[in-house]
């Protein structure tokens, strides 16, 4: 039987983003998959050799214990090209010297990313050739739809991967499954029975040396628009007729074109926050201001809230609240779901009835279902208990399920272009608000939980 033949170009190999999670992802993919030979080509501005570059790739496979035939092969043939990517001879001697239509990974900064998308409407362009994008996709409404514009002229839409590593393969399943797999949840999954959602994803790390990136970004753009507005659209989506491509993204488009504020109102339903310095774990924190690279005129959050709406039967009147931060006391990734409580509970029954809450959490993905029963001590009086479940191990990568989608022209889990629109349009009221300072720019120390005067949501 032969090996599925892959090509796979990554542009800016000698960044960081390909060593750390790229590479190991691969790794585990090539052990999973013995029977893909693929062919791994590196290009970036560093001065480096083909051996280079190898050792890069040694490093990030040994990291995952890769030592599979394919991981082996990838390892002896992997080659290293120093080039400027946004020269068109350059793109298309690299296209040419791959054995099949290829995927281009654009590990590049997103401004030099649109510079190399550009330069390939001049190279020529083989059937199959497939693009894999990260995030940010555009910085509005109108850069998003431009870019999309771009894009379509180099490859089919199902041939582009915007790529959305928070929605691992496992991650989307898990959630899919539990929603339309369970009686017990998919008639109660609305708003007779739901009183709030929160997606939150809280952070201990601070900076970590990306100013150049995240002070011109923030938590908003960073995490809420790229990452958790997807998440909320997999939790709200109507079933899928199928999980395939094509049945799945239109389920998701579907919830975000019906996503808006919380009342249509930036003011009332957006906060924001930066953190002072701080301790985190015995680890001292400076301001975020004083943070290298930061200019701190901009004001650039580092804790954002958002509440939406979402204008379908299923979720009218349901808040969902959507928050990501850095430099805060614990992690937190979670997706929080609270029922209302019970319609009357009987005379005798004493103590405090808790609302149900279901909370999935993500990386590792496991589960918890929080309920009322009878005490051990006394049999009258309500006590909250939990019911507990892992999803799996949790010992996938992230970018493992991304690159199987991109190497299995599989686009099941990017972000289609309309999507990104979306992402957009929901947030542009938020990002203008603050922009106007209308929204108190609040403060909380590195290792707290958040501003003193916030209610803590989930």
């Amino acid at each position: 039987m032969s090996k599925k033949k892959s090509s796979l170009i990554i542009l800016g190999a000698s960044g960081d983003l390909t060593s750390r999670l790229l590479l190991p992802g691969l790794g585990q993919l090539l052990d999973e998959q013995n029977g893909r030979s693929l062919q791994l080509i590196g290009a970036g501005s560093a001065d480096w050799s083909d051996d280079d570059f190898r050792k890069v790739v040694d490093t990030a496979f040994d990291s995952v214990n890769s030592t599979g035939p394919s991981a082996g092969h990838a390892r002896a043939t992997a080659s290293y090209v120093k080039v400027d990517v946004t020269d068109p001879a350059v793109l298309q001697q690299l296209i040419d010297s791959c054995d099949v239509a290829p995927a281009i990974y654009f590990a590049l900064p997103p401004a030099v990313a649109v510079a190399a998308c550009k330069a390939l409407e001049q190279v020529t362009r083989p059937t199959g050739l497939t693009l894999a994008l990260e995030k940010p996709f555009g910085t509005d409404v109108d850069s998003a739809i431009a870019l999309n514009a771009q894009l379509a002229r180099l490859v089919p839409e199902n041939q582009i991967h915007r790529v959305d590593h928070f929605l691992g393969r496992s991650t989307v399943f898990n959630l899919l499954g539990l929603r339309f797999a369970n009686r017990i949840l998919e008639p109660v999954w609305n708003a007779e029975h739901i009183e709030k959602i929160d997606i939150v994803y809280d952070e201990q790390l601070g900076l970590e040396g990306r100013a150049g990136y995240y002070d011109n970004a923030g938590a908003l753009i960073d995490m809420i628009q790229s990452h958790l507005l997807q998440v909320l659209a997999v939790v709200a989506m109507e079933p899928p007729s199928t999980l395939e491509a094509d049945d799945l993204r239109d389920a998701k488009e579907i919830v975000l074109r019906a996503t808006s504020l919380a009342n249509g109102d930036a003011k009332a339903s957006s906060r924001r926050a930066r953190y002072t310095a701080g301790e985190i774990d015995g680890r001292e924190l400076p301001a975020y201001s004083k943070e290298p690279g930061v200019v701190s005129a901009r004001k650039t959050e580092t804790l954002a809230e958002v509440t939406l709406q979402i204008d379908t039967w299923r979720w009218m009147g349901v808040p969902f609240t959507l928050r990501s931060g850095k430099a805060l006391s614990e992690r937190r990734r979670e997706i929080a779901i609270t029922f209302k409580k019970a319609n009357r509970v009987p005379t005798g029954l004493t103590g405090t009835e808790h609302p149900n809450v279901l909370r999935i959490f993500l990386a590792p993905d496991q589960m918890s279902l929080e309920l009322n029963v009878n005490g051990p001590g006394d049999p009258y009086e309500l006590e909250k208990t939990q019911l507990t479940a892992l999803f799996g191990d949790g010992q996938l990568l992230a970018y493992r399920e991304v690159l199987a989608g991109i190497l299995d022209d599989d686009p099941s889990l990017s972000v289609r272009g309309d999507s990104a629109v979306e992402g957009w349009r929901i947030v542009a009221p938020v990002l203008e608000a603050w922009h106007a300072d209308e929204v108190a720019l609040d403060t909380y120390a590195a290792g707290s939980d958040g501003p003193s005067k916030w209610t803590r949501i989930g």
